[in-house]
């Protein structure tokens, strides 16, 4: 995840920032790619284990924090998912060359899946519905992206995002997407990101009660302005750590509703309090907001959905009423000296207003690909730094404001696809029931921060779900059929 700031003191340069990163990795590739030929398991959870972890990188001006070590984690994963094809490959040749190859059998589908009742285009809807349907359009959302770079006024900038994020977590969405995750591994990744949230959030306490943070000076700043101190432990944004710490505390709920087992619900529970606690020196409204939601997928699953909805709109109301008639004192930003609904949203009402401004102006290509920032300050939209950002803090408009039309309509694909493949069929499954739970407060926390397919929570959420809901069996054959 990308997050512009003001260069640190210890970040590298980029040229010799990535040269020892690539020392680095050429060290630690070869052990871990024999780990991962070993034990196909290490994988997976030297993913989840590096996701959170990243390493300031100075560039053009500005610090950009790169997933160094996921990166590592992802080549050494992707040397050992190829070397044995590359084996067999070589194996194939020679055989053929030995003149006893045979052509292998083109696989199909049951008879009559292909002609069913519904048109062609019905077939292809539902092909887009579909795990592999879901890949395809995250690969034409990178396509899309790095064609409308070539348009953009921050080509540096989009090219940045393809080169440390795209690509990268293209190759992280389709390792985990053919992983066989088994019991033991989900519940060994969960146990991986527990501990890391519980430690993220035990340093997050000393930040609060020393009041200094470990990381990003810009906070710092903004923390000597605010009323409250905010702590974002070793992440370089309270908003991104709380993002991480909502997603680590509906999986872990996920868990305790389907566990029966008294003491492991009581040991969960203090976890999840200890998170809560961590989670609210963030002072993160749009990881709390996420979280509720997450929540709310699933007591609706493993309850019911009506009461549910009716449970969470009673909370909704009773938010805005407190929120209407709370005093300034409490911070929300409405009443008081400066009070006003842009102040209460960090400024975000005046992004979104910035952004579908710029979408109006190019409504059907945008300005192109990373070109927010840059385009915002030079349509007259932020008189200084003070209002200069990356993005709208919020997904859509950012999409409408850089890809016109084209680009909203590939992301409301990616979305409908994306949840269709994470709810169809879930049932009681408890693994993809808090997947499909933690994406949606993924998507909500998008609307309200940033990052989307810059975060790779997303693509190793999407991946995980793939496969899970490919283990079900007869993907091939879904898209020709009527079946979800």
């Amino acid at each position: 995840m990308s997050t512009a700031a003001p260069r640190l003191p210890g970040a590298t340069t980029l040229g010799s920032g990535l040269v020892l990163a690539a020392v680095a990795a050429a060290l630690l590739l070869a052990p871990l790619v024999l780990l991962m030929r070993r034990d196909p398991r290490a994988f997976p959870l030297l993913a989840l284990f590096a996701l959170p972890f990243r390493l300031p990188v100075s560039a053009d001006g500005r610090t950009v924090n790169l997933l160094i070590p996921l990166y590592i984690v992802v080549s050494a994963g992707t040397l050992a998912h190829l070397l044995p094809r590359a084996q067999q490959a070589l194996a194939r040749q020679r055989s053929h060359h030995a003149g006893s190859a045979a052509p292998a059998p083109a696989a199909t589908c049951p008879a009559g899946s292909r002609y069913g009742g519904a048109d062609r285009w019905q077939r292809r809807l539902r092909a887009l519905l579909t795990p592999r349907g879901l890949q395809w359009l995250l690969m034409g959302s990178v396509a899309l992206y790095a064609v409308q770079a070539l348009y953009s006024p921050d080509i540096a900038k989009a090219g940045e995002n393809v080169a440390f994020f795209y690509l990268p977590f293209t190759l992280l969405f389709l390792l985990l997407r053919d992983v066989r995750w088994t019991r033991q591994l989900l519940l060994a990744c969960l146990a991986v990101v527990v501990a890391l949230a519980v430690i993220f959030a035990g340093i997050g306490f000393i930040e609060y009660g020393r009041k200094t943070l470990f990381l990003n000076p810009r906070v710092v700043a903004a923390n000597q302005y605010d009323n409250y101190f905010r702590v974002n432990s070793l992440f370089f944004d309270p908003n991104v750590y709380g993002r991480f710490l909502a997603l680590v505390m509906i999986a872990l709920t996920a868990f305790v509703l389907w566990r029966s087992r008294r003491r492991d619900v009581i040991a969960c529970v203090a976890v999840l309090a200890w998170l809560l606690a961590g989670l609210v020196t963030s002072f993160s409204q749009s990881s709390i907001a996420a979280l509720l939601l997450g929540l709310a997928v699933l007591a609706a699953w493993r309850w019911e959905l009506r009461a549910t909805l009716y449970a969470a709109g009673a909370l909704v109301a009773l938010a805005v009423v407190i929120v209407l008639a709370a005093p300034s004192s409490l911070h929300f930003g409405l009443k008081g000296s400066g009070g006003s609904a842009s102040n209460a949203t960090s400024g975000r009402t005046k992004l979104i207003a910035g952004g579908l401004e710029l979408f109006a102006e190019r409504p059907l290509q945008g300005h192109g690909s990373g070109s927010f920032e840059r385009s915002y300050k030079a349509h007259h939209l932020a008189s200084g730094a003070q209002n200069a950002t990356s993005a709208s803090h919020t997904i859509p408009v950012t999409v409408a404001a850089e890809q016109g039309l084209l680009g909203l309509a590939l992301y409301a694909a990616l979305l409908v696809a994306a949840f269709t493949v994470l709810f169809s069929g879930a049932g009681r499954s408890p693994p993809r029931v808090a997947i499909a739970a933690c994406f949606a407060a993924l998507v909500l926390h998008t609307w309200t921060y940033a990052d989307f397919l810059e975060d790779p929570l997303t693509w190793t959420l999407l991946g995980i779900g793939a496969a899970l809901a490919r283990a079900r069996g007869g993907e091939r054959c879904l898209a020709t059929s009527s079946g979800s």
